[in-house]
């Protein structure tokens, strides 16, 4: 019985001398700190990030929030972290694609995690042609250590305002004429969405839902000026262009250097959208 007693004595001041090192040792070192992006089966997800504006136009800049993590414990005290642009990943321009980045970022008290925003701009005419990449990383800070895999701190956004032909044009290009990204473009801006696959099963449900999208491009390509008469609160202008033409330029507010050009025929009387390939866009 004695010598049970002695052996649970040992075993607990063992067990004492390891936990109380394991906190020294701990405490001796700063947390660290990656990026939170996981995949399906919630494995870092080291894969870029794309975007394009296409899909929203008008939109002259757009906020994406990058996801930390913190790899250690919560503190009851604010720390500062440093989120960086890695320029040998990265095309975008500075003020042209991407706000500047904060020299630091906080993260709050008792908190293991923060999204941290990151400003895209659509300013860039080019962005309808070519794509910009901006690289991002995490690299520790004043209150954190970068010693993690560079890949699960880095991530790089790859972003444009170009528009790909969707399926569904080809089924009403009748309606729609060849594709075009300024076609495409108008087609949204009207309030155009997916039409209908009307050879699917129960795709005649959506023919009205269609027919309602191709009605309200056709009369916006038809007569734009009482479109942007008519729906102001979407922010886009018609301004005549100085070089002794009738022609227009139309392009939203907020992004006066993207303009689709509205031209004028004197043979027919009216005025048509122009597509990137110097052709007129007609809807019917």
């Amino acid at each position: 019985m004695k010598t049970n007693i002695n052996y649970i004595l040992l075993l607990s001041i063992l067990l004492f001398a390891c936990k109380k090192n394991e906190i020294v040792q701990y405490e001796g070192l700063k947390d660290n700190i990656s990026l939170n992006y996981l995949d399906v089966k919630g494995n870092p997800d080291t894969a870029a990030i794309t975007y394009s504006f296409a899909e929203n136009p008008g939109l002259s800049s757009d906020t994406i929030f990058v996801p930390v993590t913190v790899a250690g414990k919560r503190l009851p005290t604010a720390r500062k972290f440093v989120l960086t642009v890695v320029d040998s990943l990265t095309t975008a321009r500075v003020n042209q694609h991407y706000e500047a980045l904060k020299p630091y970022y906080v993260l709050p008290a008792d908190s293991g995690k923060i999204m941290v925003p990151v400003v895209l701009k659509n300013i860039d005419p080019e962005l309808a042609n070519n794509s910009v990449i901006l690289g991002l990383r995490v690299v520790g800070g004043e209150d954190f250590e970068g010693l993690l895999p560079v890949p699960i701190r880095t991530k790089r956004i790859i972003y444009s305002n170009r528009l790909e032909q969707p399926v569904w044009w080809g089924w009403w290009q009748g309606n729609l004429g060849t594709y075009s990204r300024t076609a495409h473009k108008l087609y949204l801006i009207s309030g155009g969405g997916e039409l209908v696959n009307t050879s699917a099963p129960n795709g005649f449900l959506g023919i009205p839902r269609s027919l309602y999208y191709l009605e309200n491009a056709r009369n916006f390509t038809r007569n734009p000026f009482a479109w942007v008469a008519r729906y102001p609160e979407k922010g886009y202008v018609l301004t005549k262009r100085t070089d002794g033409t009738e022609d227009y330029d139309f392009y939203h507010v907020d992004a006066p250097t993207i303009k689709v050009y509205l031209k004028f025929f004197p043979q027919v009387n009216s005025y048509f959208f122009i597509n990137e390939n110097g052709n007129q866009i007609i809807m019917n």
